[in-house]
């Protein structure tokens, strides 16, 4: 039932719960015995350009991620999915609180216009910013380019943190998000295009993420969007 996305430690989790007393390291051989596997990353792709001469900012985050309110703390960060026109991105803000996303962006390009910048406004469309928000990333140029950085200084509230250089573990929920994301969805589906991606991942995050860790009351403005988007790609 887990579509191929448990290793040997889950499994092994699965059987003593199930009654089943045998250790990790008998059922990795029995495993590889069979020819089973969870499914592996195939290739790196990398999409944090950290190299450049932008102002850094401090990380005021420091991996605490309990908040108590919404629009206390967004994470934000980037993936890319394989596509047989080529690589897709996938720019997303999470609110800790609710730990969904509340803004994303598709591009073709790296680029802060078609990545942080699209999805900084779709999340301030859908989360109105009334008192003072954390917004953490890492420190891509899309993050550190004075077009983010001047857009973000024009919300009085909004106060930037950046993780710290090469430490993954400081943006752990945008992190596991993705991990999520790839094990559950992406690999198990083989784009031809860049649209036939987008409205797959389109789906999983509106229509199942968001909506199974919030409540199914989403569903009607789940389904205007969804057909919204439909439009936005046949367009």
């Amino acid at each position: 039932m887990s579509k191929r996305t448990y290793g040997s430690p889950r499994i092994t989790i699965k059987l003593f719960k199930e009654g089943f007393h045998v250790s990790r390291p008998k059922v990795a051989r029995l495993m590889k015995k069979l020819g089973l596997k969870s499914i592996i990353r195939k290739k790196w792709v990398i999409t944090t350009d950290s190299r450049h001469k932008y102002p850094i900012v401090e990380n005021k985050l420091n991996r605490d991620f309990n908040v108590i309110r919404p629009c206390q703390v967004w994470v934000s960060d980037f993936t890319y999915i394989k596509t047989l026109q080529g690589w897709l991105y996938l720019n997303v803000i999470i609110d800790l609180f609710y730990r969904k996303v509340i803004g994303w962006s598709f591009s073709r390009s790296l680029k802060a216009a078609y990545t942080t910048l699209p999805a900084w406004k779709m999340a301030v469309k859908n989360r109105m910013i009334t008192r003072k928000l954390i917004f953490h990333s890492d420190r891509g140029v899309q993050y550190s380019c004075y077009e983010f950085a001047n857009l973000l200084s024009s919300y009085k509230l909004v106060e930037r943190s950046m993780s710290r250089k090469g430490d993954c573990w400081d943006n752990a929920v945008a992190e596991s998000f993705f991990k999520t994301l790839k094990v559950k969805h992406i690999y198990h589906h083989s784009y031809k295009t860049f649209k036939e991606a987008e409205l797959s991942v389109f789906e999983y995050i509106e229509l199942w993420y968001n909506v199974n860790r919030i409540h199914t009351t989403l569903k009607t403005s789940i389904r205007n969007k969804k057909e919204k988007f439909i439009n936005q790609l046949v367009a």
